[in-house]
């Protein structure tokens, strides 16, 4: 009750220091540029990255003059850029110095991801969305949050700001988020039974084997129909769309097993991924084992831990547990609560603190013909938090030397 206490008492500390002496000087300094923009905002568990970046793609398709502001890149149009952020949701004034860029170069449609920490810290200040999607709300931030339904809370901040909102119909938040948002919003929803044109549906299920991005390419559909994209468009944008780092990013190898690199660090982006994986060996008639790796994040939501390690002895053949941004904790301690809750399936665990001797041993030691070894947790970060250090670091990079 302390902690609730704590973190419903920073709140206005944070209106006050971000939301107006950042967010409301810098709105006005750079004339209110949010009110110049149509802005998209998707925010959620998992999935963010991936749907924002679709969505931009397929307004791009549209012609429009998109920008896009994510965890992985910054885009105006085709030129990728080094904001500095190196933060999904950046601070008000760097948002609004951006958004005043775009508006000087003619830029009329804004791509935002947007997290939780970001609404609750007033780091978004200024932006209504005149869509807001959200993926899923699930087990995650807690360590922040609290509780859930303040989880919950912060989510549904943001998409009360929308003209339209757009939820996901099979996610288990959607009923709790419906309550949060105004009676006078227009929502609306998608989910996996979802009517759409033949073509659509084909172009979504070819360009997308696993049922977590079928989904958050529902979810782009809609928002893309907002934005006037025509149904041939976005299906050109799905087929064309290149992927981002690190999500489920097959690395090439002429081994005769597969390796993957993918960022999922919550308990259920690691439940969609193994799953999606095992309908991808028996799609390719791979009869091998599904080894993964992966650990979970110190000084973040502890309680995910054992969740975590239940996921990975029930989905995959070998569990091999390992090092993910530690920061000041103890590597052994975390691997420690990520098997303390199991009640079989011990013999399917190895756990190697040392994460590149982790992905060596799957590959080198382990991987036999048929095999799929999946590196989850880091996707596209290139570095890895140790103490209060952040060294150099790269999953891809480390899978390849492996390789080699």
């Amino acid at each position: 009750m302390l902690r609730l206490a704590l973190y419903k008492l920073k709140r206005p500390y944070h209106y006050l220091k971000t939301g107006i002496l950042k967010g409301l000087t810098a709105q006005i300094r750079y004339g209110f540029p949010a009110r110049k923009l149509t802005i998209f905002t998707i925010t959620g568990t998992d999935g963010k990255t991936t749907s924002s970046t679709m969505l931009y793609h397929a307004l791009k398709e549209h012609g429009h003059k998109v920008a896009l502001l994510t965890t992985v890149a910054a885009y105006l149009g085709n030129k990728e850029i080094d904001t500095g952020f190196h933060v999904t949701s950046p601070q008000p004034q760097d948002l609004q110095k951006f958004m005043h860029m775009m508006v000087q170069k003619g830029y009329t449609h804004l791509i935002l991801e947007v997290t939780s920490h970001g609404v609750y810290q007033y780091r978004t200040w200024g932006v209504n969305p005149t869509v807001a999607g959200l993926t899923n709300i699930s087990h995650e931030h807690l360590d922040y949050h609290v509780t859930y339904t303040e989880y919950l809370k912060a989510k549904s901040e943001l998409l009360s700001l929308a003209h339209t909102v757009i939820l996901n119909g099979d996610d288990m938040s959607f009923h709790k988020v419906k309550k949060y948002l105004p009676i006078e919003a227009t929502v609306q929803q998608y989910n996996a039974d979802m009517k759409m044109p033949t073509k659509v549906k084909s172009a979504i299920s070819q360009r997308f084997p696993e049922h977590y991005n079928q989904q958050n390419a529902r979810l782009v559909y809609k928002m893309a129909q907002l934005a006037d994209v025509s149904d041939t468009e976005f299906c050109s944008a799905i087929r064309s769309f290149p992927g981002i780092p690190g999500r489920m990013e097959f690395i090439p190898s002429k081994k005769r097993f597969e390796v993957v690199v993918d960022f999922a660090h919550t308990p259920q982006g690691l439940e969609s991924a193994l799953t999606a994986l095992r309908d991808h060996m028996k799609k390719k008639k791979l009869t091998g084992r599904l080894i993964a790796v992966y650990g979970a994040a110190g000084l973040r939501d502890q309680a995910k831990r054992p969740i975590m390690g239940k996921i990975g002895v029930t989905h995959a053949d070998l569990v091999i547990l390992t090092a993910e941004d530690p920061r000041t904790e103890d590597v052994w301690s975390i691997i420690r609560q990520m098997k303390e809750q199991l009640t079989e399936g011990h013999n399917k665990i190895i756990s190697i603190a040392d994460r590149r001797e982790a992905i060596e041993f799957a590959i080198k030691k382990e991987a036999k013909t048929g095999d799929v070894v999946a590196i989850f947790g880091k996707g596209h970060e290139k570095s890895m938090c140790f103490g209060t250090t952040e060294y150099p670091w790269s999953d891809t990079k480390a899978a390849l030397e492996s390789l080699s």
